[in-house]
């Protein structure tokens, strides 16, 4: 009896932990230098540039579409950047693996000078979020603060894919 138990025991926390550990979200650090190596990755790509924080309710509201620009628009590649600080990682992890953004390439602010990762994406943009760029394959960008609805995604992005 106390076997039948320990196998059933042991197969619910197999199949409750193999979800969670798939939805792991994977974090890179944000320091000075990464926009660069978001540029060089994305040589000759257009590619969208989400900023965002957990503390921002524009940026949660949004988040879904988010996932729905994911899953419709596979040929633009989506980087997400949370602006709050590392040590809040296993909250921003939460909220991207419940919008199902786990797959994106995903970073977090890392350094303690938020303003200088700030000036080394934009001088001219001062932390409003929820804060989007597109860019276009040779990169030439462009800047929009606030929420953005399906519709603005699909008419930039329409510009930036051609």
């Amino acid at each position: 009896m106390f076997t039948k138990i320990f196998i059933i025991y042991f197969f619910v926390l197999l199949f409750i932990s193999i979800p969670a550990q798939a939805e792991k979200v994977q974090l890179k650090h944000f320091v000075p230098g990464s926009y660069q190596q978001l540029l060089e990755k994305n040589a000759d790509k257009p590619f969208m540039l989400a900023i965002w924080s957990t503390t921002c309710s524009s940026c949660m509201e949004k988040m879904a579409l988010l996932n729905e620009l994911k899953e419709s628009r596979p040929e633009i590649n989506i980087v997400m950047l949370s602006t709050d600080d590392v040590s809040v990682s296993d909250q921003i992890q939460t909220v991207l693996a419940k919008n199902e953004l786990a797959a994106l390439d995903n970073w977090v602010f890392a350094d303690e000078n938020a303003q200088r990762l700030r000036h080394e994406i934009d001088p001219k943009w001062y932390g409003e979020l929820p804060r989007t760029y597109f860019l276009n394959k040779n990169h030439e960008r462009q800047g929009i603060s606030g929420a953005l609805s399906q519709e603005d995604y699909e008419t930039i992005l329409k510009v930036i894919l051609n």
